[in-house]
């Protein structure tokens, strides 16, 4: 179900934001921004797919989640395979999600001299291989019904700042490029499609690799001392943020809303 509302119709708020009646396909959310989308999509209302390697993380998610009463189906799915994707969607034949939210990624730093071909296809098969795929799957079967695609993007695709990242900012170009590709396309068949560009957000993944790069690498202390001092907030976000705003792209707050790219990122790319 994709609720359209009409432009000059002057809906209550509370609809508006309401995801009651939608199914939610969300991708990497066991842990961090996906598992804060998780949160807000089912307060909302919406029935969701969770897709993520992290089995025992879905099933936590979950069990948190069980208070809100909706629809819940957990798929163990490694996003680098085109095979297990494939699979993915005829399990969900005849009940394909009304909204898809394409989170799932890596970013693992290697210097750029030292990116090999096994590296780069890695980072690539599930940033943006999988995206596509599974805008492709999510485009082919409602193409007469239309439906909502929410693609995460980052910072480092549009203002690359941290070194060792060029594989993962690539992989986030192409999804930026991807996101308006489709806009551009598939508009006329309802779809709403648009990207969030976050940036700054502390998750135990951000976190990791921080206390990673300055204990193997102190020259990205510099870096990220240097990246601090970028954000006008003056701090880092919270996936919660991020979530926010997929709730509000997902729903008819954002009827209008196409093909555009929305930063949360404190102000850095602006700065």
């Amino acid at each position: 179900m994709v609720k359209r509302i009409a432009a000059k119709e002057l809906v209550p708020l509370s609809e508006l934001i309401s995801l009651k009646g939608d199914k939610a396909l969300i991708t990497g959310p066991a842990l961090g921004i996906g598992k804060a989308m998780a949160y807000r999509f089912a307060e909302a209302g919406a029935d969701l797919e969770f897709v993520d390697m992290n089995e025992r993380g879905l099933k936590v998610v979950a069990e948190e989640l069980s208070k809100f009463k909706v629809g819940m189906g957990i798929h163990k799915v490694n996003l680098s395979s085109k095979e297990q994707i494939n699979i993915l969607w005829e399990e969900l034949e005849g009940k394909e999600p009304d909204i898809l939210v394409n989170n799932a990624g890596i970013y693992p730093f290697r210097d750029f001299l030292e990116v090999d071909e096994a590296f780069f296809s890695k980072v690539m098969d599930i940033n943006l291989k999988s995206t596509l795929l599974t805008c492709q799957h999510m485009i082919k079967r409602r193409l007469k019904k239309g439906g909502v695609i929410i693609d995460i993007g980052s910072i480092e695709a549009l203002m690359p700042f941290v070194e060792g990242m060029a594989s993962y900012s690539i992989s986030k170009a192409g999804v930026i490029a991807l996101t308006r590709s489709l806009a551009k396309e598939y508009g006329k068949h309802g779809f709403r499609v648009n990207a969030i560009i976050p940036g700054g957000i502390i998750t135990p993944g951000t976190k990791a690799v921080a206390k990673e790069v300055t204990q193997l690498r102190l020259n990205l202390v510099r870096t990220g001392v240097l990246f601090s001092t970028r954000l006008p907030l003056r701090r880092g976000g919270q996936p919660d943020e991020v979530a926010r705003i997929a709730v509000v792209l997902a729903s008819d707050l954002s009827s209008y809303a196409h093909g555009a790219l929305i930063p949360v990122d404190s102000g850095f790319l602006s700065a």
